[in-house]
């Protein structure tokens, strides 16, 4: 029989941006990660008796983005030469007519760190350094026992240290909390929730792409920042962290990347926003 429709929708309104979150940490696409989150609630309208939807919906979408690496191994194998990076930077680097866009610089991340990472890894490491998800549960998505699955997070663990400081924060159980609540707000438009999470003293500055250079736009306190951000994401914007350094968001318009977030948090609230967007990519997609 599966869930109602006003169940389905009420579970898509209280887990889809933590689902997209979630997937995008383990392949690295916004697309990809948005299909395994439609693909994961397609399964749930057909599934009955269901305790636990959040569990059972990171299960399953565990299972996808595990097969979807697996599948996809030979396009992140290239990016463990770390020679090859190396000479690729340093090759546009050199050239000033090349225009360098938020997505080049945040693909190149990816590759970098996503190609240390075997599949079963990577899963591993994203589910329970990331999300907290027991050892258990990732053996049940992984299809291995616990003790293998530990050994994975622990191998993946060891990778990402080797890969210097920009991932060193990747498992704070401070900054996890807090980005989850910021994507879920920014997702529902919920002003409230929003102003929620920042600190009463919060500010944001906003560096513009765009030629010529547009002037910083800085806001203070939370009722400002929090209606500036509903106002520039908006309807159709999709957030999600950076695995290439937490507490970091992006922000996807039909799976274009037009915003860099940089949080700054203290206490369990956001003190400061830095942001990096690209209005031109923002817009041109047809978003308001």
């Amino acid at each position: 029989m599966g869930m109602t429709d006003a169940q389905l929708q009420d579970a898509w309104r209280r887990h889809h941006p933590y689902l997209v979150n979630l997937a995008y940490q383990m392949v690295g696409d916004i697309g990809d990660a948005e299909d395994v989150a439609q693909e994961a609630f397609t399964r749930l309208s057909r599934a009955d008796g269901i305790d636990d939807v959040r569990g059972w919906l990171t299960v399953v979408a565990g299972r996808l983005c595990l097969d979807l690496v697996r599948s996809a191994r030979h396009r992140y194998e290239s990016a463990t030469d770390t020679a090859a990076l190396e000479a690729h930077s340093a090759h546009r680097a050199a050239d000033p007519t090349d225009r360098v866009t938020l997505d080049d610089q945040v693909g190149d991340a990816l590759l970098e760190v996503l190609g240390r990472l075997s599949p079963g890894e990577r899963v591993a490491f994203v589910l329970h350094d990331v999300f907290k998800v027991p050892f258990d549960e990732i053996a049940e998505t992984v299809g291995r026992p616990v003790g293998t699955c530990r050994q994975l997070a622990r191998r993946a663990r060891a990778k990402i240290l080797r890969a210097g400081p920009p991932l060193k924060e990747v498992g704070s159980d401070e900054h996890r909390v807090v980005i989850e609540k910021f994507i879920a707000a920014c997702a529902t438009g919920d002003l409230a929730a929003l102003t929620a999470v920042l600190d009463p003293t919060v500010w944001g500055v906003a560096t513009l792409l765009g030629e010529p250079p547009l002037p910083p736009q800085i806001n203070h306190g939370p009722d400002a920042v929090a209606t500036n951000l509903l106002l520039y994401l908006g309807p159709g914007a999709t957030l999600v962290g950076a695995p290439v350094g937490q507490p970091v968001l992006l922000g996807y318009a039909q799976r274009h990347l037009f915003a860099v977030l940089v949080l700054t948090v203290r206490d369990g609230l956001v003190v400061k926003i830095e942001a990096t967007a690209d209005p031109s990519a923002r817009f041109s997609q047809g978003a308001p």
